[in-house]
């Protein structure tokens, strides 16, 4: 899952509201459903959600203005990965949300295309060169219970 333990956490002031408006928008949970334990590379985003990559950056862009995503260039190619918020609120419902999201099925449709761009037999790797996506840090964002 994502790199940040919500018990490690101090809590910060993190506006809510800003948290629900990036998760209210389908596109978007696509693209954080995606990052949720890899950081991809956009040429996937386009091609496992069939967007145009404008549509793609957009709400990425929309994502890294919420505090949700970073990036990081290599060479042409745009990396992006989830952030978890500061706050244990936000952070909370961030990770209950991803957890709803790894369950639903269409969603679910979303990791096999993306597992078909990168090692099919006509992955995106092979066509242009693109980056296998990056696992990030094992660490998840689960709660101690």
């Amino acid at each position: 899952m994502c790199s940040v333990n919500i018990q490690d956490m101090k809590a910060h002031k993190y506006p809510l509201e800003r948290l629900f408006r990036a998760l209210a928008d389908p596109t978007r949970l696509r693209l954080i459903n995606l990052m949720a334990e890899q950081e991809i590379c956009v040429c996937y985003f386009v091609e496992v959600i069939d967007a145009p990559q404008p549509k793609i950056s957009r709400h990425l862009a929309y994502l890294r203005r919420a505090g949700m995503v970073a990036t990081r260039r290599d060479g042409k190619w745009m990396h992006y990965r989830l952030r978890i918020p500061p706050d244990l609120h936000a952070a909370s419902i961030l990770k209950t949300t991803i957890d709803a999201l790894r369950r639903d099925k269409e969603l679910q449709l979303d990791f096999q295309r993306l597992n078909k761009a990168c090692c099919g037999p006509r992955s995106l790797v092979q066509l242009i060169g693109a980056p296998v996506p990056v696992e990030t840090n094992k660490q998840s964002i689960r709660a101690n219970s």
